[in-house]
């Protein structure tokens, strides 16, 4: 019963939250946000201490519950884990600690020290979202893109296609390599990744230790015929000496699902677990006490429509310009603040409807997310991103507050601009600039016949990057933000 409960709960977490990822449309996240703001790291990192404690709580009771429901990697493991139809896989082996407890202190120092790269290589959350938006996300938009065809040849217009593209190579292998390594793990020793290599499951282990329910033995019943061990995806159990490691225990409930003798309980241990002095346990109700610690509900969303600008050609091959400060989204605060909280789980990247964001290729701030106009622009009524970070790294921003926020300015560059290069009229940054901020000025005031070119109020611009997309000219725009450090407002 415990093994089933805990199943189904891992199921409903894993696939909504993978969703999360998955979705183009912006209609999950009013729905589905909060489980990504409920994941540790990022609530630790977003200073959520309601959720860290609340989580803490829950493995103090319950034991590593967190690793095997709520955390996508650890179920995704499972899944992995399963492909691999042998029975009786697993057997029981000692804690490697001289790898588990390095790799959290070079977690920490990595966090301390602001080396971004390595601390959300390590962290789990942040590892499944990168395989999500990397690899999983374009595998989707394909599908829908197919359905797309489909349905257009029948005269339907249920589906609509979506762009696809490579958002950054780097962060692309990266995510591979984690998966490939994840499979071979998995393959092997099932929860080999998360009681060695996991950070958080490190931290939890902690308490785990103490958690008040626990698997144990009832050695009275016990026939040592090890298949708990043979069964145990955490290598935490010795059927020879009838113990369980609780700190890589994360209460699968495969063990009590395969005794075949009703020799290990999950329950508040007793000090005489014999059968001859403890009364039966009731396995339903403590199965059902971990349902209510967990059960969560969710709703499916409707589709929303693909926001275009009406008569705007699809602009390509564009290269993107060196700026010499990246830029930030709105909510950030400041690149400093970014830097410092982001994870790097690739969620406002997977979210942005624009196709703006996009993981940095700088290798102290490698994966986390950075700004780009090449396939679109910041929306002035567009604050997804900030409404879907889970680690505080960008701030919930309302669309009227977006509009005051400025994380740029424009700068023109005269030999790039058409007017001037090709002779012929444009002004397409001074149409669509949504602050209007920029103007069209002779480029000589005293000839009647100067081309008009920009003139830009970088008090009134906000960056959003408008200018920059709809810019004809190729393959640099005439005209591109540069990032402020610090975002300010007009």
């Amino acid at each position: 019963m415990l093994r089933k409960i805990r199943t189904i709960l891992a199921a409903v977490f894993f696939v909504l939250i993978t969703l999360l990822f998955l979705d183009f449309t912006g209609t999950l996240h009013h729905w589905l946000s909060w489980m990504a703001k409920i994941q540790f790291l990022p609530a630790v990192m977003a200073l959520n201490l309601v959720v860290v404690i609340a989580l803490v709580l829950l493995t103090l009771i319950f034991g590593r519950i967190y690793c095997s429901v709520i955390c996508p990697l650890g179920v995704f493991q499972d899944i992995l884990a399963r492909l691999r139809r042998k029975k009786n896989k697993y057997s029981y082996s000692k804690e490697v600690r001289w790898l588990r407890y390095p790799m959290l202190v070079v977690f920490i120092i990595a966090g301390v020290a602001g080396i971004g790269s390595l601390f959300q290589l390590l962290a789990p959350y942040s590892s499944y979202g990168r395989i999500a938006t990397m690899l999983f996300q374009p595998l989707w938009k394909m599908g829908n893109n197919l359905l797309a065809v489909l349905a257009e040849r029948a005269d339907s217009y249920a589906f609509y296609t979506v762009d696809t593209w490579m958002r950054s190579l780097p962060v692309f292998i990266i995510a591979a390599i984690t998966l490939v390594v994840l499979v071979i793990l998995a393959w092997r020793g099932g929860r080999t990744y998360c009681n060695t290599i996991c950070p958080v499951g490190t931290i939890l282990s902690f308490f785990a230790r103490f958690s008040w329910f626990k698997i144990h033995f009832d050695t009275d019943k016990c026939k040592n015929c090890s298949l708990c061990s043979k069964n145990c995806k955490a290598a935490c159990i010795d059927f020879k000496t009838h113990t369980v490691d609780y700190s890589r225990c994360v209460v699968c409930g495969n063990c009590i699902d395969s005794c075949k003798f009703g020799a290990l309980h999950y329950s508040r241990p007793s000090r005489n677990t014999s059968s001859s002095s403890s009364s039966p346990i009731d396995t339903s109700k403590r199965s059902f006490l971990l349902a209510s610690a967990l059960v969560s509900t969710a709703a499916l969303a409707q589709k929303k429509e693909k926001l275009m600008d009406g008569g705007l050609a699809e602009l390509e091959d564009k290269v993107a310009p060196e700026r010499q400060t990246p830029l930030t989204p709105p909510g950030s605060l400041s690149f400093q603040n970014l830097s410092t909280r982001c994870t790097g789980c690739q969620l406002c990247v997977s979210e942005c409807p624009n196709q703006v964001l996009r993981p940095s290729s700088d290798l102290m701030h490698l994966m986390q997310p950075t700004m780009s106009y090449e396939h679109g622009y910041c929306r002035p009524e567009c604050n997804r991103c900030s409404q879907v970070c889970p680690a505080g790294a960008i701030k919930p921003v309302d669309k009227d507050e977006k509009t005051s926020i400025q994380i740029g300015h424009a700068v023109w560059i005269k030999k790039n601009c058409v007017p001037i290069t090709d002779g012929v009229e444009c002004g397409n940054c001074a149409r669509h600039c949504p602050s209007g901020a920029i103007e069209m000025v002779p480029l000589d005031e005293s000839n009647e016949e100067s081309p008009m070119v920009p003139a830009i109020n970088e008090a009134a611009c906000i960056g959003c990057g408008a200018c920059e997309y709809v810019c004809p000219s190729r393959p640099f725009s005439a005209i591109y933000v540069e990032g402020h450090e610090v975002h300010r407002k007009i």
